[in-house]
């Protein structure tokens, strides 16, 4: 990476007497300035009913908390046998498993956003990753508040997803941290996030999701132009590990991002073995079925392959695995523009309109 520019350079996380060089402080790039000061556009705090107020009721027992189709058991055969009763019950349990899923993503970003402040040379991309950090956190406060309020606590995050969150915040190479995170964890979310704000029935959800989304839009726009600034510099060894690297993510992802052993304990709530659930989910799961539902624009996988398209770490080499469910000319074809941008830009004028009449911060020291 000899040839890559200063601003995106790192040292060891454990390499501090990097950072006290006199003139390291004097070469920060511009590169990251324009998404630093917007970071004032799109303030929120999770704590002030005036951004959101976790105490608004919903009717758990009797609505769906969001669209059925969101749950992906309840597109099988497996709750032919229920209540309508039960599949509400059902359906709600589920999405708070995903939440909770969600809520520890979040915190897997807060945790890789802040090493990459200790490994950041450049002292603008340092900065952008503690704001980076900052705002992670209040996500990890504001879904906190949102299963507080309606579920009580968080479920406990297993399998495939928890292992990639280990890996990437402990992973001491840089590309796969911002590979991991900017670009599958976020492209990932920012169409989970748009699916919620489509699909959900609680008026408070649909606003936490957007209110996410004004910070995870910027998230976003900081991995693409990482990639655009080094992915064409690294050696080819390299560079085919990270394009072979994110497509064994993808493909796990689409494998078990839905896996039925972890959430055993929620249908043995409705009677349901996991087993049995399993097999319904893998004859109602057929390629065919997936491609189908990738057709739809805030479909997650979707947004997934094209962020790694516009990133540049989709080549010949692997693009026919991703042709196999979406069309790669199509995606090729679009601009730059992300599913849930539009969303984020109406939630950022809220935000200013919030903002302009806030009142003077209070003392931290009263």
């Amino acid at each position: 990476m000899s040839r890559m520019e200063n601003t995106f350079q790192t040292v060891s996380a454990d390499d501090f007497p990097a950072m006290l060089d006199p003139d390291r402080y004097g070469r920060r790039s511009p590169a990251f300035d324009k998404i630093i000061a917007a970071t004032h556009d799109h303030f929120w705090d999770p704590l002030d009913s005036r951004f959101i107020d976790f105490s608004a009721p919903f009717d758990l027992k009797n609505q769906y908390l969001v669209n059925p189709k969101l749950s992906a058991e309840l597109q099988t055969s497996a709750v032919d046998g229920l209540t309508e009763q039960q599949k509400i019950y059902l359906a709600n349990r589920l999405q708070h498993y995903q939440i909770s899923v969600i809520l520890h993503g979040e915190q897997g970003a807060l945790n890789m956003s802040a090493s990459l402040c200790h490994i950041m040379l450049d002292p603008g991309a340092q900065e952008y990753a503690a704001n980076q950090c900052r705002e992670e956190a209040r996500h990890v406060t504001g879904f906190t508040q949102y299963i507080k309020a309606r579920f009580g606590k968080p479920e406990k995050v297993g399998g495939f997803l928890r292992n990639l969150l280990v890996e990437l915040v402990g992973s001491p190479l840089v590309w796969k941290k911002i590979v991991g995170l900017q670009m599958v964890l976020e492209g990932l979310a920012m169409g989970v996030f748009a699916s919620y704000f489509q699909y959900a029935n609680d008026p408070v959800l649909v606003r936490l999701m957007q209110l996410t989304m004004t910070d995870e839009a910027f998230h976003h726009k900081f991995g693409k132009i990482w990639a655009d600034k080094t992915i064409p510099f690294v050696s080819p060894e390299e560079r085919d590990a990270i394009e072979d690297w994110a497509k064994e993510v993808f493909n796990a992802l689409l494998l078990n991002l839905s896996d039925p052993e972890q959430k055993q304990h929620i249908y043995a709530e409705v009677g349901l073995d996991w087993k049995f659930v399993q097999g319904a989910m893998i004859e109602a799961f057929t390629s065919d079925f997936r491609r189908a539902q990738m057709q739809e624009s805030t479909n997650i996988f979707r947004v997934l392959i094209k962020t790694l398209v516009k990133a540049g770490i989709i080549t010949d080499r692997t693009a026919p695995y991703y042709a196999a469910y979406v069309d790669m000319k199509e995606l090729h074809a679009e601009g730059d523009k992300m599913v849930g941008d539009d969303i984020a830009e109406e939630g950022i004028k809220l935000l200013k309109e919030i903002n302009m009449f806030s009142k003077p911060a209070s003392i931290a020291a009263e």
